[in-house]
């Protein structure tokens, strides 16, 4: 099933199934990630079932399909990405979080912080996101993907700088500013992904195809990552895992590509859709 997460006129938010996709209509009419117009209306909620209420609305927003409960990332996941940026092989997943407050929704920008305040330095990462549907702990690799409820995109944004330079080693503060995970259109159920380790991936900046991967390039697949992350540690439904960016991020070009106000970044994944956010300027009070 393909699950997305919407407000309608009225403001009100629902769980649907889109009624009328449009995965190439980018017309100013179309919803503000240009997919989707229309859904029929879910009541319940992914992790404890959904049911059709045979009501159709029109979408006026559409939103992240999940509000995660834990943010779990990986670093240097696929090998093609370890050898743009000349790192070797890491012996076991590399992992980080971002703090929910980095959530971002179709459609909506991307804040340039006002703490990169040295030039440019802020990357797009497209991602295969992963949804925890049942919670797991002490999994084996081999029962992992039981308890995965789908798969979406997402946009691992980074702030190069703040990741090098600004947390102590860390990555969590170059990873964590608002607007930093973008994640959508939909939620494509497990069942309808029948290998994880399938799928071709592309990030488009303004139209211009700057990243382009394949699942199959992973160090780690999704089933060890999950086995690895629930290593005496629960993941609870709503836990969202990002595994990963395939080559061709901004900081590994001749010279580095970063994004300015007024770009447009769109992550790609056959069989699950695209998510697309524009790029603006920062506001508030900076660092």
């Amino acid at each position: 099933m393909h699950i997305i997460r919407f407000a309608d006129p009225a403001g009100r938010v629902h769980y649907g199934r889109p009624s009328v996709r449009h995965p190439n209509d980018r017309h100013p009419g179309a919803a503000l990630a240009g997919d989707y117009r229309r859904a029929e209306v879910l009541a319940g909620d992914p992790f404890t079932g959904l049911a059709a209420t045979g009501t159709e609305t029109e979408v006026a927003r559409l939103l992240a399909p999940i509000l995660p409960c834990n943010i779990f990332c990986i670093g240097l996941n696929y090998r093609a990405h370890a050898a743009e940026t000349g790192a070797a092989i890491p012996p076991r997943p590399i992992v980080f979080m971002k703090p929910t407050t980095a959530l971002n929704h179709p459609g909506q920008p991307i804040p340039l912080p006002l703490a990169c305040d040295q030039g440019p330095e802020v990357d797009y990462e497209a991602e295969l996101a992963v949804v925890i549907g049942r919670q797991a702990r002490d999994v084996p690799a081999a029962r992992a993907l039981e308890h995965v409820l789908g798969y979406t995109c997402a946009n691992d944004v980074s702030a190069r700088r703040w990741q090098r330079e600004g947390g102590g080693g860390q990555w969590v503060r170059g990873k964590g500013f608002d607007g930093f995970c973008p994640l959508g259109p939909v939620l494509v159920t497990a069942d309808e992904i029948a290998d994880p380790q399938a799928l071709h991936l592309r990030c488009l900046l303004n139209d211009e195809t700057v990243q382009q991967g394949h699942s199959g390039d992973m160090i780690f697949s999704v089933a060890e990552l999950i086995a690895f992350l629930s290593r005496d540690t629960t993941l609870a439904p709503g836990t969202l895992i990002l595994t990963g960016t395939p080559p061709g991020v901004g900081m590994a070009r001749t010279p580095p590509r970063f994004l300015a106000a007024g770009d447009r970044v769109r992550v790609e994944i056959d069989g699950i859709g695209a998510l697309e956010n524009p790029v603006v300027a920062a506001t508030g009070a900076g660092a």
